[in-house]
């Protein structure tokens, strides 16, 4: 029992630190000036999207920066393409997909190349933009090489909010706050694929996509992957500017977002079982005792840090609620998926089954960070 206290007690330590850099954070993306906003061109990747599109291309082509939105329609099997085109979007069929590729990334390599201004900014379909969040993100990029946002969410029920914040948790408590003025190791970076900006002849000449081609957590990958190359990469709070609908359910959250909570083929075994220790000490183990009626001072503690949290969380989504408030009491449940994930990871997605590569994507360690 002693060694369990001092373990808590050590975790309890490591979040405190990770949460304390939330102190520090650059200011929310702010429109910028329609003039000084340089033509983008906005890439949307697409399977199977049809319910979900339209809000996303409504906003995005009435954006002053956007000079051309393309729609890279991912072999769907519904009217996705007929949509985009309806509604005024450039849409290009993808090419059949490749071995080793998953479709995302290989819809946004080919959406990159056909794109014709010197900025690119990709959108997913679920996400529902402000015009003038294409401008701000380019205009974020005059400081970063690579940028990513975080949204809204839009929870369509209390239950769904209690869980997606409590999930959301797990990552704050391993990552710390994601907008932040303290720049990550590269083998720490994480990103919001939802939304990302960059230059699109750099890019190409990275080839990022096609490096990170097999990973299920694409965004992460390509970020610690171009970090580790000396990109500056920015991961900003663009909640004023945009809204996100992930999922439509409870057991959706559970079922979709769950399986990607562990980041497993971008990070180590070694960083799984310490985040995974983390979560269980600081999230699970308060709340399981507390349940129990026994819980310890540093227990109550950790509760309290985690109920404090929840008012920081307020801004992340669109209706706060009575489920954000409540989120802490699910937290054994996100742990509990948490170590699912990890232990039984899925590689399948809109009907594709992805083969397991032979080496999982890794992001290289350089030291090395450079504007160039």
């Amino acid at each position: 029992m002693k060694v369990l206290t001092l373990a808590q007690a050590a975790a309890a330590a490591v979040v405190a630190a990770r949460l304390a850099r939330g102190r520090h954070r650059p200011p929310p993306l702010r429109p910028a000036p329609a003039d000084d906003s340089p033509r983008v061109s906005v890439v949307i990747p697409a399977r199977d999207e049809e319910a979900r599109l339209a809000p996303c291309l409504r906003a995005v082509l009435t954006d002053p920066a956007a000079g051309e939105v393309i729609v890279v329609d991912d072999a769907s099997r519904d009217a996705t393409a007929e949509l985009a085109a309806a509604l005024g979007a450039r849409v290009i069929a993808a090419d059949p997909l490749p071995p080793g590729w998953v479709g995302k990334q290989w819809a946004l390599r080919q959406g990159v190349a056909a794109a014709t201004h010197p900025i690119v900014v990709t959108l997913d379909a679920d996400t529902r933009p402000v015009p003038g969040l294409v401008g701000a993100m380019a205009a974020a990029l005059s400081g970063h090489d690579l940028v990513t946002a975080a949204p809204r969410f839009d929870c369509g029920s209390g239950a769904e909010q209690a869980l997606h914040a409590s999930m959301l948790a797990t990552l704050v408590y391993r990552f710390g706050p994601s907008s932040t003025r303290t720049v990550p190791p590269p083998h720490r970076t994480l990103a919001n694929g939802q939304c990302t900006a960059f230059r699109r002849d750099r890019m190409l000449a990275a080839d990022g996509f096609a490096a990170v081609r097999s990973a299920m957590t694409d965004d992460v990958a390509l970020a610690r992957h171009l970090a580790g190359r000396g990109w500056r990469v920015g991961f900003l709070d663009a909640a004023d500017l945009l809204e996100v609908d992930m999922h439509d359910s409870v057991a959706e959250v559970w079922r979709e977002w769950g399986r990607s909570l562990p980041l497993a083929d971008v990070t180590s075994r070694g960083w799984q079982a310490a985040d995974l220790a983390v979560v269980w000490l600081t999230m699970g183990l308060p709340s399981l005792r507390l349940l129990l009626g026994r819980p310890t001072p540093l227990d109550l503690g950790l509760l309290l840090q985690r109920w404090l949290l929840t008012a920081a969380f307020r801004r992340s989504y669109d209706r706060p609620g009575l489920g954000l408030a409540l989120s802490p009491l699910l937290d054994v449940a996100s742990a509990v998926r948490l170590t699912q994930a990890t232990f039984r990871p899925t590689r399948t997605w809109r009907g594709r089954t992805y083969l397991t590569p032979a080496r999982p994507a890794q992001p290289a360690r350089t030291a090395t960070r450079s504007g160039t």
